[in-house]
């Protein structure tokens, strides 16, 4: 190579991959003389000798993990994981994917039209910013291309509309939910995550695999997996979300899983789906409700878990949906407030959906309830759902059918009162 005067250039492509697997592995071979510390040592090294030529190396990885536990071995590199200037690379942005579609209409391949496709994909793939200094939103670019490859190959718009590919399955998340086989302040980050709140926390660069599940990384990671995003900066700089509704479904899942992990609730998916279909087809929210509550009042191990109105929100989230007739909104902005919960029916694949709901939910500490309290509660509920249902964006996603507005008010773990409000 040093005769011909060539360069070397390395790609190295999930550097990370291991650690994020098997994470006590991980920290075995970063560790000491593991073969990973000595491999980038030795490419440091070959950087520095000039009979190498000129040496560069790119590396991607999901997330940060390991680069510190071999510093002392490769210190050379620069993370650009957060610079705006490269936001664009990572994604598709609007004017891209209008080029797309335009491209396969002109084709004559595109059989479904261009501001459908658009409305679908922007709630469930668009949203992504890679550094709080961007405006420019992006599309994730694995959906994009999963989407446009079903429609054009069936017609249609795909049965499963969360491509398989960017499912982080579960297990490589667990050790950041679960200590001790017990659930830990991670959980409830997560849970909080589910029913809104938008943290602002600095994006930490890098950080040793054996402190991947501290508290103050869990944030950063779920950034790196993509499970989190920053916000339009115009709206709230600094501030993370989860990105749209492929997200906030697979998180849905993590936490359905974590809860029966832990030992804390696990309910029987076959009743839930009947449950949820006598809902969507029949009007009859009720028995759902009733039997939710019914096993939460059987399980002791969750009524200690459930203590405060957000808990039971992002509960009833976890397992409103597990199917596939409702899209499950959690605080949906509505005329100058927000919804609880609203279940967006999915038409795309059931049309034949009658009812839709928007839940408000109230919650009221053990040992303090009264009947004067759970009046006020009733009336406050009532006059928030009056205001919510004439919001134009509900009123167009339940245009043609039934749009029933419920009050939930739970006693600790109890549901005292479920009734639909007169409105």
């Amino acid at each position: 190579i040093a005769m011909n005067d060539l360069s070397i250039y390395i790609f190295i492509d999930e550097y990370d991959n291991f650690t994020n697997t098997i994470l006590s592995t991980a920290l075995q071979l970063t560790r000491d003389t593991g073969f990973y510390r000595n491999f980038f040592s030795i490419i440091k090294a070959g950087s520095a000798q000039t009979q190498f030529g000129e040496l560069r190396l790119f590396m991607t990885g999901v997330s940060p993990v390991t680069m510190d536990d071999v510093t002392s071995g490769f210190n050379i590199a620069i993370n650009l994981s957060l610079s705006r200037h490269i936001n664009e690379i990572i994604g598709i942005t609007e004017a891209e994917l209008r080029d797309l579609f335009e491209y396969y209409q002109n084709q004559g391949v595109l059989p479904i039209p261009v501001d459908q496709a658009f409305e679908i994909m922007t709630k469930w793939y668009n949203n992504y910013r890679f550094s709080q200094d961007t405006a420019q939103s992006l599309f994730n670019t694995d959906m994009v291309l999963y989407f446009v490859n079903k429609v054009i190959r069936t017609g249609q718009i795909p049965t499963q509309l969360i491509d398989h590919n960017v499912r982080i399955d579960y297990g490589k998340l667990r050790y950041l939910v679960m200590q001790a086989r017990k659930l830990n302040g991670n959980f409830n980050k997560l849970r909080d995550l589910i029913t809104g709140k938008s943290p602002k926390s600095a994006i930490v660069e890098s950080f040793p695999a054996e402190k991947v599940a501290q508290s103050d990384n869990f944030y950063s990671l779920l950034y790196y997996f993509g499970l989190l995003t920053y916000q339009d900066a115009s709206i709230n700089k600094g501030s993370l979300i989860i990105p749209n509704q492929t997200v906030r479904q697979l998180m849905y899942g993590y936490l359905r899983e974590a809860l029966a992990d832990g030992n804390q609730f696990h309910l029987d998916i076959d009743a839930l789906t009947e449950g949820l279909s006598n809902m969507a087809y029949q009007g009859q929210w009720q028995e759902f409700f009733d039997f939710v509550a019914g096993q939460i009042k059987d399980h002791t191990v969750i009524r200690d878990y459930l203590s405060a109105e957000k808990v039971i929100q992002g509960f009833l989230l976890a397992y409103l949906s597990t199917t596939g007739l409702y899209i499950t909104n959690s605080e949906w902005e509505a005329e100058k407030g927000y919804a609880d919960l609203f279940l967006e029916p999915m038409l795309i694949h059931h049309p034949e959906i009658k009812y839709c709901y928007l839940f408000e939910l109230k919650y009221i500490s053990r040992g303090k309830s009264s009947e004067k309290k759970l009046q006020e509660l009733i009336t406050n509920a009532t006059t928030q759902l009056a205001q919510y249902t004439q919001d134009p964006r509900i009123l167009r996603k339940s245009e043609g059918l039934t749009l029933v507005p419920v009050i939930l008010v739970f006693h600790g773990w109890e549901l005292v009162y479920r009734e639909e409000a007169v409105v």
